[in-house]
């Protein structure tokens, strides 16, 4: 069955984008409880590039499939899981990359839509909140996605955000989204991720 193209975000309006990302259908992975059967060979590198065996995957669409199945077990490991089957999968940093991102509003009624990596839309909000750490390589934004799994902002959407914030005039620093403010600073709860 093939796999719808990844949305458009600039052609959307946020009617559509809530509509789309609310018809999101996922299997039903937090009821699958298999017998762990050993190691997927695959990876999932800090710049979101999916590798089985050492090799990319250079499939989106089954790319995006894995992700379909994609779960993160109580002890932070992530696996791939089935019906009858669960395997090991290693995740660098995060499972998914936010790479494009549209702000409709402004201040308290703005909302912030990212596409990640694998064509799911995600709305920030108070159930999927933004959060703003420190790493070697500078701030590290992520967003929650769903099932304790989270995306890494790329870069030149974080400055986007950025650019937000400055515009907003907050203080401290910061961007709203679904009547939540994110402030663009480490916060003690953020440090110990990384």
């Amino acid at each position: 069955m093939p796999m719808d193209p990844m949305p458009d975000l600039s052609a959307l309006s946020l009617a559509e984008i809530a509509r789309m990302a609310a018809d999101q259908k996922l299997p039903p992975i937090d009821r699958w409880n298999p017998m762990h059967c050993g190691d997927s060979q695959m990876r999932i590198a800090r710049d979101g590039t999916w590798y089985h065996q050492g090799t990319p995957i250079a499939r989106e669409a089954m790319v995006r499939l894995f992700s379909t199945i994609l779960r993160r077990e109580g002890d932070g490991s992530y696996v791939l899981v089935t019906p009858v089957e669960k395997l090991d999968i290693l995740v660098e940093d995060t499972p998914f990359i936010a790479v494009e991102m549209k702000a409709e509003g402004s201040g308290p009624a703005q909302t912030l839509t990212f596409r990640l990596n694998t064509g799911d839309l995600v709305i920030a909000g108070p159930e999927q909140p933004l959060r703003f750490t420190e790493g070697d390589d500078g701030p590290r934004p992520y967003l929650t996605v769903r099932g304790g799994m989270d995306a890494l902002v790329a870069r030149s959407v974080y400055y986007e955000l950025a650019n937000l914030a400055i515009e907003d005039g907050e203080t401290p620093p910061g961007v709203w989204s679904k009547g939540a403010f994110f402030a663009m600073e480490q916060t003690v709860a953020a440090r110990g991720h990384a």
